[in-house]
Parts: C-alpha cells; sequence; structure tokens
C-alpha cells in the first residue's frame, strides 16, 4: 500500500499542488542558474568559501581548500550538482532525490559558514539574518517538496510512473516497487485519458517553455549579442564605450614567487607591506568625491578577509593600519582564517591613547602616524613624539616615526629621536597631477631628491610609503624608484585582483641589480 503522506498528497486541493509546482520550478530555477554562473566564471573556485569557515568541520573544510586535487574534485561536484539538481527539480524528474540531494547541498553550505552572531563579518548581507539564511529557508522548502512529490503530479516522475501503470496494466497486482494511488491509477487508465498520448505528454513538460526562458536570459546575460550591436561595437573605440566586459586577473597560480623577507629589530617583515587605507576606505581620490564610498563599499569585511588571506599566500605577512581596523584584524585571527600582522600608525585624537589601543589590539609594531608628526613638529611638541616611542618600546614592540614632511625627519633627528624604523613617503613627481601646492591632496613627496639624499644617512630601517602616489603612478615605476633609491620595504595598498601582479613585479626588481646606494639596513 501507499505511504500515508504520498497518498494523502493528491488528496490536496489542485490550487496547493499548482502553487508546490511554481515553488519547485523556482527553486529549480535558482539551483540550476547558481551552477551555470559558476561554470561560465573563470577559475571559480570554492577555495575562499572553505578557507573561511569557522564552525563545524571548519578543520575538513579548510583541509579541502588546502589540497588542489580535493579542492577540484569539491568544485566539479559543486557545479555540477547544483546544475542536475535544478534541471531535475524544473523537469520534475527524480525529484525527491533532486530535493533530498538540494537540502544535503544547502546544509553544507550552511555548516560551513552559518549567519551566527560573531561568525557572519559583523554586518547583514542579503538573504542572512542572525540564525536563519536563504540557505534554511530553501533547505525546509525543498523539505516540503520532498514530501509532497510535485513530479508525479506534473512533470517526468509522472511520465514515468504512468509507463510502469500501463506495463503492468494487465497484471495482478502494482509494478513491483511502485506505491500508486489507486485514484491517480485510474485516471492514467480511463479511456478519455489514455496513458501517454500526446495531451498528457504535453501537459506533464509544461515546465519546458520555463526552460526554454532560463537559457535566453543566461544567453542574453553571457554575451548573446545581436547583429546591431555587433556593429555598434565596431564603430566606436573599445576603450572609451561604456560596456561591461569580463574582467580577468591574475591568480596563485600565476604567482612567480613568495616575497622576500627583512627584519626590523627581530620582527621579521615582508619587504612589500599590506597598506591598509584601501580597505579602511581612506582613498586620496583627488577630486572624485565617490571613490571614497566606493572602496568602503568594495571592501565589505568577507573581502578584507578574502584580500588579506590572498595576501598571505604570496609572501605579505604585515599590514599597516590604524587602530580602527584592528577589530577587523582580531576577527580575522579569531575566527583563524590566516595570521597576517599589523604594524598600527597609532592615529587619533590623542597619540599615546593611539599607542595602547594598538598595543591592546596585538600590533606588532607602532609608529607615529604621518601627518600627526608633521603637526607636532610644526608645534614644536617633539617630546609627545617622545614619549610616544618610550611607551611603544615599554611594550616590547619596535617604534617608528612617521612623516610626509623631510622636516619631520630632519628635525626629529636633530632633536636626538632615534626609533627602530622610519616612516617616510617617498615617489617621482613626474605624474600629471603632481603640483605641489598645500591644498591638494595629490602629491605626498614634494622634494624626493632631497629625501633620497637624506635618508641615504640614517641608519634605521626606512618603510616607504606613498610609492604610488595614491595610484597615479604605475608598480612596475614605483616599486623601482623607491627600492632603488633607498627605501629598505615598500607599504603598498593594493585591490585584492592588483595582489599577484604586484608581487610578481616586486620579485622582478629585487632580483635585479638595481644600482641601490644606499644599504640596506633591514
Amino acid at each position: 500500500m501507499m505511504s500515508q503522506p504520498v497518498k494523502n498528497a493528491y488528496r490536496l486541493p489542485v490550487f496547493w499542488l499548482v502553487m508546490l509546482l511554481i515553488l519547485r520550478t523556482a527553486i529549480g530555477w535558482h539551483f540550476l542558474y547558481e551552477g551555470i554562473a559558476k561554470l561560465f566564471i573563470p577559475d571559480w573556485s570554492s577555495e575562499g568559501f572553505l578557507q573561511v569557515s569557522k564552525w563545524l568541520f571548519a578543520g575538513v573544510f579548510k583541509w579541502m581548500a588546502s589540497s588542489p586535487v580535493i579542492l577540484y574534485t569539491v568544485d566539479v561536484l559543486n557545479i555540477w550538482g547544483l546544475i542536475m539538481i535544478g534541471l531535475g527539480l524544473m523537469f520534475g524528474c527524480c525529484t525527491r532525490i533532486a530535493a533530498v540531494s538540494g537540502m544535503v547541498l544547502l546544509l553544507l553550505y550552511y555548516v560551513a559558514n552559518p549567519p551566527f552572531v560573531g561568525m557572519d563579518f559583523g554586518i547583514i548581507t542579503e538573504g542572512n539574518y542572525l540564525l536563519v539564511d536563504k540557505n534554511m529557508v530553501e533547505m525546509f522548502a525543498l523539505g516540503v517538496l520532498g514530501i509532497v512529490p510535485t513530479g508525479k503530479f506534473l512533470g517526468i516522475d509522472r511520465l514515468i510512473m504512468a509507463y510502469k501503470i500501463r506495463g503492468h496494466s494487465g497484471e495482478k497486482g502494482e509494478p513491483e516497487g511502485e506505491a500508486v494511488d489507486d485514484g491517480i491509477k485510474s485516471a492514467l487508465l480511463s479511456a478519455d485519458r489514455p496513458v501517454l498520448n500526446r495531451r498528457e505528454l504535453l501537459k506533464n513538460m509544461a515546465t519546458v517553455p520555463v526552460f526554454g526562458g532560463f537559457v535566453i536570459a543566461v544567453l542574453h546575460k553571457y554575451g548573446w549579442e545581436s547583429y546591431e550591436e555587433k556593429n555598434l561595437e565596431r564603430k566606436f573605440d573599445a576603450v572609451t564605450r561604456a560596456t561591461i566586459r569580463t574582467f580577468n586577473f591574475s591568480t596563485l597560480d600565476d604567482l612567480q614567487g613568495q616575497i622576500p623577507h627583512g627584519k626590523i629589530g627581530n620582527m621579521d617583515l615582508s619587504r612589500v607591506i599590506l597598506g591598509g587605507n584601501l580597505i579602511g576606505g581612506w582613498a586620496h581620490a583627488r577630486d572624485l568625491i565617490y571613490v571614497s564610498k566606493l572602496v568602503k563599499a568594495y571592501h565589505h569585511r568577507d573581502k578584507i578577509f578574502e584580500t588579506l588571506l590572498l595576501a598571505e599566500k604570496c609572501g605579505i605577512n604585515t599590514l599597516l593600519t590604524n587602530p580602527v581596523l584592528s577589530a577587523v584584524i582580531n576577527e580575522y585571527w579569531r575566527r583563524d582564517i590566516g595570521k597576517i600582522r599589523f604594524i598600527s600608525d597609532c592615529g587619533g585624537k590623542n597619540l599615546q591613547e593611539g599607542v595602547r589601543v594598538s598595543v591592546d589590539s596585538g600590533a606588532a609594531a607602532c609608529y607615529t602616524h604621518g601627518g600627526i608628526s608633521d603637526q607636532l613638529v610644526k608645534d614644536g611638541k617633539l617630546d609627545e613624539i617622545g614619549k610616544a616611542l618610550d611607551l611603544i618600546r615599554q611594550n616590547g614592540l619596535p617604534a617608528g616615526i612617521g612623516g610626509h614632511n623631510l622636516d619631520t625627519v630632519k628635525t626629529c633627528v636633530e632633536y636626538g629621536l632615534k626609533p627602530d624604523f622610519w616612516m617616510k613617503t617617498l615617489h617621482n613627481i613626474n605624474y600629471w597631477s603632481a603640483q605641489p601646492h598645500e591644498e591638494n591632496d595629490n602629491i605626498w613627496c614634494t622634494n624626493p631628491v632631497e629625501t633620497i639624499a637624506f635618508m641615504k644617512n640614517l641608519e634605521q630601517p626606512w618603510i616607504a610609503f606613498k610609492t604610488l602616489a595614491a595610484g597615479a603612478i604605475l608598480p612596475r615605476e614605483g616599486f623601482h624608484f623607491a627600492f632603488r633609491n633607498g627605501a629598505d620595504f615598500i607599504c603598498v595598498g593594493m585591490y585584492d585582483f592588483q595582489i599577484v601582479d604586484d608581487i610578481n613585479i616586486a620579485l622582478g626588481i629585487l632580483k635585479q641589480d638595481i644600482h641601490r646606494e644606499r644599504s640596506w639596513y633591514a
């Protein structure tokens, strides 16, 4: 006899069965799209998603991400699992198997990165509402579809069932392994509705037009261009057109090696340090007033974590930031995503308080913020810088002095201050917007020649920052200029899609004989 839940399913009003059919088709569309989208994205991988796992089986998920063979297998199973589940739900084929498989896949997504407080990157994202997220909602919906097999109401499952009933209609009993509701069996065998006639076939393939709409939508999204569009493209320069194109950038597969390291005291430090301005949203965009908001929108917390993890895999072991972002770094550590350290600029209203917050937050080194140092020197308050250095060293950390103005460094040296390292801007002024006017936020090293000459005689390590003049100078030119002219380390703000290329450029420069005159002090 047929199980009670299945038998009662066909006693539901037709309206509810139709609604469940629509729900099944919608979820099928979603699964199918997710699979097709991942299939079309070049070099798509679940690595980042698995790497940031922090709950049950986090170690297993990270192990999967660390093994290229296993990761490739997981990616293939993920993509084709989504596609097959989507097709099964959309066409009503093996509906119960598709529903249960979809539930298992969504459960894995949920377990890997649940929307719990403290594990959700600290922000509310679309489809993620504390304990409940869209994965959970869709998983429960698939549970309903697993209990009520709508494929036997409308879909390929119904045609298969009809075929089996017809084949065994002359035999005693029901088809082996199939429990069929008597009402459905009678309807399928009725004289006015013969099994597998054209009408029955068309009815159970009703979702084909939906699938056709899906195919058209996908083709349109991924480059199905009209004849007119192609001709218009031939008439205009590709650079001047506001057209969205596929954006490909270098991945870890293109990495040519790990960036070398040096030392400041006992602190091991990568020659390239990841700058924190872009991650924190402080963009020197000259007169483009929207850029800071754009940068902040791009660098939501999970993107920050992905960027830091990618930097670590390229050999960058240090981030330069401020006390404001220390909470993000601590979350990165707490979730055991990576171990990147940070140098704090101790920025804030009070330099001493900035040092305390930075030390309490786990900074590996501290220095006096360039703008703050410039102002303190201008006001004749060099003792404030000295007190900050003492407080940093009392906590066992390397202590540095930052400055945009060369006079800041000169005055500190004359005053007798001896930091463990210097933070001083360095870039050429050959770019078109370099106009040394105090009111313009477009130049940060107004006298590079004098800076190079003076820093040459200082025996403390030098971390050069603003080496690309906030994006006005190409990395190959800016990195070479900084390393050749005395910088022991360079601090560079980088988006995630720039990191691999920038590290490859730095590696190439450091392997050359760059005719450096200043000794390496690290």
